[in-house]
């Protein structure tokens, strides 16, 4: 079974996350910012991951630890349920249009981490999100997913649409890259062996 449980405790966030990759889009999210619970509902949804995502973090500053050190635990769980990575596509690509916006997402699942976004927004927040944050929620997922991770908003002119295109094709790309190949015999997708 590729699923996992992750937990985390720090002075600024306390974190429970428990993620099968092979699911149906069941989820249960509630990190206190609305918006987070929303982008996070379209990777589960998107994604057919099941997800239990519970943030309790330090909002009376501001957002960021609760985003940021969600980010790095969901990172985590999706390393940790994909194991030694035997077997599976390894990449994948999803385009999202979302009214006005259009998205696109490519994710490497090669154990080299590397984030690159490119989005124009036009607010500064969107809820209790800072739009800022989105660059840093790919980084920070990136990393501890130990995933290569493109990302681009190819155009749109409300926030909300652009963002919610993002995660959406971030979910696609990431179903994509995590299916088990059966062709490849649960050998490692690599010319060099090992990821």
């Amino acid at each position: 079974m590729r699923e996992t449980k992750v937990e985390r405790k720090t002075d600024e966030t306390e974190i429970e996350i428990a993620l099968s990759l092979d699911g149906s889009g069941v989820h249960d999210i509630s990190t206190g910012i609305g918006f987070l619970d929303h982008m996070l509902t379209q990777i589960a949804v998107h994604g057919l991951f099941d997800m239990n995502v519970q943030t309790r973090g330090d909002l009376h500053i501001d957002a960021h630890h609760t985003i940021e050190d969600t980010a790095l635990s969901l990172g985590k769980a999706f390393n940790q349920a994909l194991g030694d990575r035997k077997g599976i596509a390894r990449m994948g690509v999803g385009c999202v249009p979302m009214d006005e916006a259009l998205a696109h997402v490519a994710v490497d699942l090669a154990g080299r981490p590397y984030s690159v976004l490119q989005a124009e927004w036009h607010t500064s927040a969107i809820g209790r999100f800072p739009t800022r944050m989105v660059a840093h929620f790919f980084e920070s997922l990136a990393v501890t997913m130990r995933a290569n991770l493109h990302a681009r908003v190819f155009y749109g002119s409300d926030d909300h649409h652009q963002a919610e295109a993002l995660f959406k094709a971030l979910a696609r790309a990431l179903d994509t890259a995590t299916q088990l190949d059966a062709r490849r015999g649960g050998v490692v997708p690599s010319t060099k062996g090992i990821l």
